[in-house]
Order: C-alpha cells, then structure tokens, then sequence
C-alpha cells in the first residue's frame, strides 16, 4: 500500500510509520478478532446490543494494534528476512524500539479503561488474554501448530462476548470457541502460504510448511470441523430451523475456498484470507435466525 492511500492519506504523514505498524491500513486484522466478540454476544442475547457492541469494536482495535506492535517486536529479525514484512516499521529501522514500546503501552492503557466498563469477570477474563498474546509470536519457533494458538487468542472474545451477553460460560460457548479455533486455523494457514519459501529458509513453521504437500486437504478438513461444531452447537442449543440455512451459507463459502484456493499464489491467499470477514457476518447470522 503506498504511503497517500487508503486511510494513511487522512494521517499526517509524520505519524503513517505507527500507523503502518498498529497496522491501521490493514483493517482485516481488526474484524477477525471483532467478529468472534460479536460471535459470542449473538449466541447469548437475541440482539447485538449497541453499548457493548460499541465498547468491544474500541477494544478490538487497540488490542488488534496492541498485538501488531509486540508481534512485529519479537520478529523483527525474522521479519526483516521476509519480503512481504521486510518493511515494517520495526524490520526497516522506521522506528525503533523504544518508539514502539511507548506506542504500544499507550494502546494497552486505552485497552485497559475499555475493559474496565465490564464486569468483574470479564475484567479477568480480559486480563487472562495478555497470557496468549505475550506467547503467541514465540510459537512458531517451537512448534509447526502456532495457527493453532492464534485460534486460541483471536476467538478469546468468544468467550468474553458470552460472558457479557449471558453472565456465564457454558457447553455452547465452549462449543464456538472450538468452532472458532478450527477456523482460525484455516484461514491463518492461507495466509500463512505467502511466506512458505521464505519461512522455511528462515527455520519459521507453521502449518503451511507441515502441510504443503496437501494443503486443499488440510484446510478442508478443518473447515469441515470449524463447520460440524456450528451444527452441534445448534442441534444442543434447539436453534431455530432458520439456523440451518445460514450455516448452510458458511459451508457453501468455505466450500468455495478450499476448492478454487491456488496456495502458490500469494494473490489468491491474501484474496481467501481477506474473505473470512464474510465468514464470520455469516455465522453472527445464523446465530441471530437460530434465536428467533
């Protein structure tokens, strides 16, 4: 993205390396991380209440750039060895670390005074996250399965959403957050292909690199389980019929990524990846029809 477009045209130009780091010009972070919030409010109230959808939007955006920032600092080096990350602020010697540092505890102090307009559990449920993300960028030192923990931290705000929308957590929230680990494992492995030269050059792993000889296959198989825990959940919950046909819609377009994905294009990866927002519009949907 150059410098003058999209929304670093309304920044002045002095501050696009923060923004370029909190990765504000990069939007599709934010909804992965929001839409399992709304995920969970939607299987606990039979309307997405304003307030709380409001306070969890503000809270995603500093935690998504809160994130970005100490990601891009324990990858600095590795980034800097990566094509497609090579310019980020921190790789590129933009900013430096210290600049970073403050920027990002300023985001986690406004992260913070959101998280304190909830109850107390939610409060401590909140601060249980900072666990997950603090390890979250070490895991693909150590492990072929990091996609695997970014589905643990991401669809965190499953269970906060819950907990606000119905005072408890459950079998069915449990249920969603599993479905939800399943698909951020599928689509964090696509986009996870862009890197797989460079990755394995670099001793980074993932499971683009475990399953690079049938990726179709893998990322089909965990579609199909993200999938299979949506059905479960509504067959436990008695959802309405109506249900049915909105999960229906969240099959058909996984259906479609994992047929027509071309994994030896970093265009058609970032494409399927960034089509994961109409993912998760779709299941707050059927979410919605299963309580009428």
């Amino acid at each position: 993205m150059q410098p003058n477009s999209g929304i670093l045209k309304w920044i002045p130009p002095k501050f696009h390396a923060y923004a370029r780091l909190a990765r504000i010009d990069k939007p599709i972070g934010i909804w992965l991380l929001l839409l399992p919030c709304y995920w969970g409010l939607a299987l606990t109230s039979s309307h997405l209440p304003l307030p709380e959808i409001l306070l969890f939007t503000i809270g995603a955006v500093l935690m998504r750039s809160v994130g970005c920032i100490y990601n891009d600092w324990v990858d600095r080096d590795f980034d800097s060895k990566v094509r497609r990350t090579a310019n980020r602020p921190l790789a590129s010697k933009a900013l430096s670390v210290y600049q970073a540092y403050r920027f990002m505890v300023l985001l986690l102090g406004l992260a913070f005074l959101v998280l304190l307009s909830f109850s107390f559990e939610v409060i401590l449920l909140g601060g249980l996250s900072l666990i997950l993300v603090v390890l979250y960028p070490w895991m693909k030192r150590f492990t072929y399965w990091p996609q695997a923990f970014l589905g643990l931290t991401f669809n965190w705000g499953i269970l906060m959403g819950s907990l606000v929308g119905g005072g408890r957590l459950d079998l069915k929230t449990f249920l969603l957050y599993g479905a939800g680990i399943f698909w951020t494992l599928g689509y964090d492995t696509i986009y996870a292909f862009q890197d797989r030269d460079d990755d394995a050059l670099i001793g980074v792993k993932s499971t683009a690199l475990k399953f690079s000889r049938h990726p179709k296959l893998f990322l089909m198989v965990v579609y199909g389980a993200f999938w299979f825990l949506l059905l479960i959940l509504g067959w436990i919950s008695e959802f309405h019929q109506a249900y049915i046909l909105g999960i229906s819609l969240v099959g058909v377009h996984l259906f479609w990524q994992g047929v027509t994905l071309n994994p030896e294009k970093s265009e058609d990866c970032l494409k399927k990846f960034k089509s994961n927002t109409l993912t998760g519009l779709l299941v707050i949907l059927a979410l919605l029809l299963g309580r009428l």
